[in-house]
């Protein structure tokens, strides 16, 4: 399969990701929306107003890059997870395994797809934000970077999860025990220097922390952790998940029998 065929089949299968998330966008784009409003109106102007300032900048301020890293995360990881799954479940994944489609083309596809559903949630949270507290992004390339690479990341993760899923149930396991605390523990709604330093130490250990402190990074200027050592864990664990993804689909697990 020449260059030109493989584009148009990886252009073909980012349509479809795209048409499937805005078809049924009240499912998609407005719960994400509505939940990081309550959010906003909880933990911001509620309890921000007793907890004052923090790294600098009032509460409001300070926890909105992460609850948009959290909208970012949550969608591309569901997108891909629930989508290329149910290309299992109904069997449609072994046309194309048998098409001259590669696997780097087909990975590609459904990791675009959810990269451009969580960037798009991330936008509408962000769109939202503007209306509860004043943001002036300080580093706009660096915020992009962190933004792509972190939604590359998590699509792969939930591609991933996907292709070892075997029943509808499993594809929530992951989100719920260990995605969903790992995002609460990342330093979304707190500075980790105000932690004991055993559980700072223990905080290091979570990827979430260095993709919510590298993007309040570039949006605040402010971060726990060093900047070039987040960027590198975000890629690294990007280029790892890649290519445990691509070795998964080229044997054939889960999806062969």
């Amino acid at each position: 399969m020449h260059k030109a065929e493989q584009w148009v089949a990886f252009q073909t299968i980012v349509a479809k990701e795209i048409r499937r998330y805005l078809r049924i966008w009240p499912q998609t784009l407005l719960p994400p929306a509505i939940t990081m409003t309550l959010y906003f109106v909880i933990f911001g102007n509620l309890i921000g107003s007793r907890v004052g300032e923090m790294g600098g900048f009032d509460y409001m301020q300070y926890i909105v890059p992460g609850l948009i890293m959290m909208s970012v995360i949550q969608n591309s990881y569901g997108n891909v997870v629930s989508s290329f799954f149910s290309t299992k479940f109904q069997h449609s994944i072994e046309e194309m395994l048998v098409s001259p489609m590669s696997n780097t083309v087909i990975l590609l596809g459904f990791v675009a797809g959810g990269v451009s559903r969580g960037i798009l949630t991330g936008l509408i949270v962000t769109s939202l934000s503007l209306f509860f507290t004043d943001l002036s992004v300080q580093h706009i390339g660096l915020t992009i970077l962190v933004v792509v690479l972190t939604a590359m990341m998590f699509s792969i993760a939930g591609l991933i999860n996907a292709i070892f899923a075997n029943k509808f149930d499993d594809v929530t396991i992951v989100p719920t025990f260990i995605l969903t605390p790992l995002t609460y523990l990342g330093g979304v709604f707190y500075s980790i220097d105000m932690l004991p330093e055993f559980w700072r130490g223990l905080s290091m250990a979570n990827p979430i922390l260095y993709m919510v402190n590298a993007f309040r990074y570039g949006v605040l200027g402010v971060s726990d952790v060093d900047v070039y050592v987040s960027l590198a864990m975000i890629a690294g664990f990007t280029i790892a998940g890649f290519a445990l993804a691509l070795w998964l689909l080229n044997r054939g697990v889960g999806i062969r029998s």
